[in-house]
């Protein structure tokens, strides 16, 4: 007969000998499937959820508990007990060993605050079964205490759970709190993940409640990015005059964050508007104005006339990515591994007014199967590209203006191609691809996407969903003399 294990074993026995197998299945694993490969008339038999259980159930029940964890809310009378099992505890964390150790009772007394209070069972239930169920506003939480305790497999797995969980609908907001989360532990990849996410899904952000919330560091930090994306720039100062009447911060920074705004890169006539009906610009206007008299010269101008007595290279005339349709467009693939596809679409020249009624005819070609440039016949007689396939190859894209002109004198342009998913239900941007006029296509475009796969994580219902922007930009020609 099969002897229950809470009936006549002792319970401290149980739990040694269940720990044990999960030790020797956690250090060995390699080992035994080793075993399991060179035999390969064997069968497995599973039971890991089983052994689950009746950890679970232990930790429930408290049998064989031989020590009691006293878990006190800081600032409140809140205590929670306890009763758990040192052997488990000293097992999955060298911090719960030096407590134990150094213990003089059974009990060991935990103060931690009340974020992390209210999800320290399940943080404990994690030690005992190795799984936890959580929810965006707990992962900060659950966070620290891995971190504190020095449980480095749970760390690890909160910080891959934020990085993947960034597109998560929750009703404030979460990405600006883990980012500043990040920031304060040191975590870069984690900050450096939420920085991309809001610099790349700007135009949401800018409409969300989370918009707000953002700290002054933070919001100075994007405004400093030139691969935001965004509709325009007249979208991010409106925002940012919505974040100011909100926040309502010091002098300083209003100052620093509104000089930090490309002015250049608004049309003349919102210029205008905002002058006399923006009640942020009005008030502060001297702090801006060299700027303002700056963008109108540019407007007003030939940027090759601008470009001998001005900077052009510095960021008030240089573009972020634009969505509004004078800086580039969207293109939908249908089944993008079934065969090529080419798409042609006009952006202004450039941004100033002197070149905002110039357009440029751009073709682009997407080809599922390319090879290198190096390896592929590129024009032919007609000067149409002829393109070499080969199912070795892997997905390209080429953006060529169509025509050349005298007027593209003093202007390069930059290429970016966004690609967007769906993540959570919500379309993100998945990734952004640039390169510049020297070169006709992105060399790592799509390097690592499954285009075969219906459920691929570039896609959107079988579909590649792209968004191609040109970037026009300056260079100075000529340096006056003073």
């Amino acid at each position: 007969m099969v002897r229950s294990c809470e009936q006549e074993i002792p319970a401290w026995v149980c739990v040694g000998t269940l720990l044990l197998l999960i030790h020797s299945v956690t250090v060995s694993g390699a080992a035994l499937k080793h075993d399991v490969a060179l035999d390969s008339g064997a069968t497995v038999l599973n039971h890991t959820m089983n052994l689950v259980h009746r950890m679970e159930t232990l930790l429930a029940l408290g049998n064989g508990s031989d020590v009691t964890l006293r878990m006190e809310t800081i600032n409140t009378d809140e205590v929670k007990v306890i009763q758990a099992h040192s052997l488990v505890l000293t097992l999955q964390s060298d911090v719960f060993e030096e407590l134990l150790l150094s213990r003089n009772s059974s009990s060991v007394v935990l103060r931690e605050t009340p974020d992390c209070a209210a999800v320290f069972e399940k943080f404990v239930r994690y030690l005992y079964c190795g799984d936890i169920s959580l929810r965006l506003d707990q992962a900060i939480s659950l966070h620290k205490l891995a971190s504190k305790y020095h449980v480095w497999g749970l760390q690890q797995g909160l910080t891959q759970y934020m990085t993947q969980h960034l597109s998560s609908d929750s009703p404030t907001g979460h990405v600006v709190g883990w980012y500043s989360y990040a920031l304060q532990i040191g975590d870069i990849t984690l900050r450096d993940s939420c920085l991309q996410y809001l610099s790349w899904n700007l135009s949401s952000v800018l409409q969300s409640r989370e918009w707000g919330s953002i700290s002054e560091d933070l919001l100075l930090s994007l405004l400093q990015r030139s691969d935001l994306i965004l509709q325009s720039e007249l979208e991010l100062y409106e925002a940012l005059e919505g974040w100011i009447n909100q926040n309502q911060p010091v002098r300083m920074t209003v100052e620093s964050a509104l000089r930090a705004v490309r002015y250049g890169m608004i049309p003349p006539q919102h210029l205008f508007r905002l002058q006399k009906h923006s009640p942020l610009m009005v008030k502060y206007y001297e702090s801006i104005r060299d700027l303002l008299y700056l963008a109108f010269q540019f407007h007003s101008a030939s940027p090759i006339q601008l470009a001998k007595y001005f900077d052009v290279n510095c960021s008030i005339f240089t573009p972020r990515n634009y969505l509004s349709s004078a800086w580039g467009s969207p293109w939908i693939i249908n089944n993008p591994t079934r065969d090529d596809r080419s798409f042609s679409f006009q952006t202004q020249l450039g941004p100033s007014g002197h070149d905002s009624s110039k357009r440029v005819t751009w073709n682009a070609l997407f080809s599922p199967r390319w090879l290198p440039l190096s390896a592929r016949s590129t024009y032919t007689e007609l000067g149409a590209m002829q393109p070499t396939r080969t199912e070795g190859g892997r997905p390209r894209i080429i953006v060529t203006p169509a025509t050349s002109s005298p007027d593209f004198a003093g202007v390069s342009f930059q290429k970016t191609v966004i690609v967007t998913t769906k993540q959570q239900g919500k379309v993100v941007v998945k990734h952004v691809y640039n390169f510049h006029q020297s070169t006709e296509e992105a060399g790592d475009f799509l390097l690592d996407a499954d285009l075969q796969r219906r459920a691929s994580e570039y896609l959107i219902d079988s579909s590649l969903y792209l968004h191609i922007v040109i970037k026009p930009l300056y260079h100075t020609l000529l340096v006056a003399r003073k």
